[in-house]
């Protein structure tokens, strides 16, 4: 029975991945910031609750402790994520972009991955078939971004690109560093979440089939790869 653990999996992108590798016959481990929230989500799935704050070491520590308890992990899925916006709701552009600002993104986007990632790799190295997947973005990518013919280079936001691209370089040297894994970052594409205040143009369903595909990737699978549902993306 492979076992996954996915962060920020009580609604949205997280929800559905879990939804999908539970119909796929894994053992999920649904991550939730928000306990009550968790629990209720997992009790829908059929999937585990564990409290889970990317941004708090305690919680992160206290998850690990469980999971390992109850026996491991195969699979991780960094999920968890969020993006800053102005009172209005606008996007913090360049003028607006405070460190605070960028703080709070990073501690989520970045911090938090790398928190979460080195408390489950013991974990991870006991398994046969490890494999992590870290949710970044299209908007990552410093090459569609620096194409004014590509869509993604009119969003005029700097925090979240900025860490996703962050999460794109963990990811190479991540997987540089433990061959044995399957270490891979993908794009959901624009997806209607909370996230964007469901203003994307996909469903979670759509945007959750990379997540679960690259989740599914057996020891021969791609590792230090960015992807979308199409194929490899320029970094």
């Amino acid at each position: 029975m492979t076992t996954t653990l996915i962060t920020g999996a009580n609604k949205g992108l997280g929800h559905e991945t879990a939804r999908r590798l539970i119909a796929a016959g894994h053992t999920v481990y649904l991550g939730s910031r928000d306990a009550d929230r968790g629990r209720r989500a997992a009790e829908q799935l059929g999937a585990r609750p564990v409290q889970l704050d990317v941004t708090d070491d305690a919680s992160v520590t206290a998850a690990a402790r469980a999971i390992e308890a109850d026996g491991g992990l195969d699979v991780l899925v960094n999920n968890a994520g969020i993006e800053q916006r102005l009172p209005d709701g606008g996007i913090i552009g360049a003028a607006e972009l405070t460190a605070d600002a960028i703080r709070e993104v990073f501690d989520t986007n970045v911090f938090g991955m790398v928190r979460v990632t080195h408390a489950f790799l013991p974990l991870l190295q006991k398994s046969a078939a490890p494999v992590v997947v870290n949710v970044s973005s299209g908007l990552a990518s410093l090459a569609r971004m620096s194409d004014p013919a590509d869509l993604a280079s009119g969003y005029p936001g700097v925090a979240y690109p900025a860490s996703k691209t962050t999460v794109n370089m963990l990811t190479v040297q991540y997987a540089k560093a433990f061959p044995g894994m399957r270490i891979n970052a993908v794009e959901p594409g624009y997806t209607a979440t909370d996230l964007n205040d469901h203003s994307g143009h996909q469903t979670v369903e759509e945007g959750a089939e990379i997540i679960v595909r690259m989740a599914l990737v057996g020891p021969d699978g791609p590792t230090g790869g960015y992807f979308d549902v199409s194929g490899t993306l320029p970094w």
